[in-house]
């Protein structure tokens, strides 16, 4: 399954967010690796702080259990939570603590090239 998500980035931390993802920490890498995260990638656009982010996963309820549970993954989150603007239409404080990933909007996939080219 693929899956694409957007969050905000505040613009004021765009310069410290790339800096924290230059690299990221190995033992952070080797946690999503584990959850069955492959292909992730992060998009940002610097004219306004928009994060584009995507991964393929087998089972993705299952990735998100296995990251909710990490010790690792959940001090990431808690360290990457200030970097993000509140999802639209929430207030401030109605994000979920320290889980930024969670609380991104999911995007829909309108277009893949392989399955049309596969269906055709």
């Amino acid at each position: 399954m693929r899956v694409a998500f957007r969050l905000r980035v505040r613009p004021e931390l765009l310069d410290e967010y790339r800096a924290v993802h230059s690299p990221v920490r190995r033992e952070m890498l080797e946690t999503i690796a584990a959850s069955g995260r492959r292909n992730y990638s992060l998009f940002l656009d610097e004219s306004d702080g928009t994060l584009f982010g995507y991964y393929e996963v087998d089972d993705d309820a299952a990735a998100q259990a296995s990251l909710a549970e990490s010790p690792v993954a959940s001090a990431w989150e808690a360290e990457m939570s200030r970097f993000f603007l509140p999802v639209d239409g929430a207030a401030p404080d109605d994000s979920a603590p320290g889980r930024a990933d969670q609380a991104a909007c999911r995007l829909t996939e309108v277009f893949h090239l392989a399955d049309q080219l596969e269906s055709a």
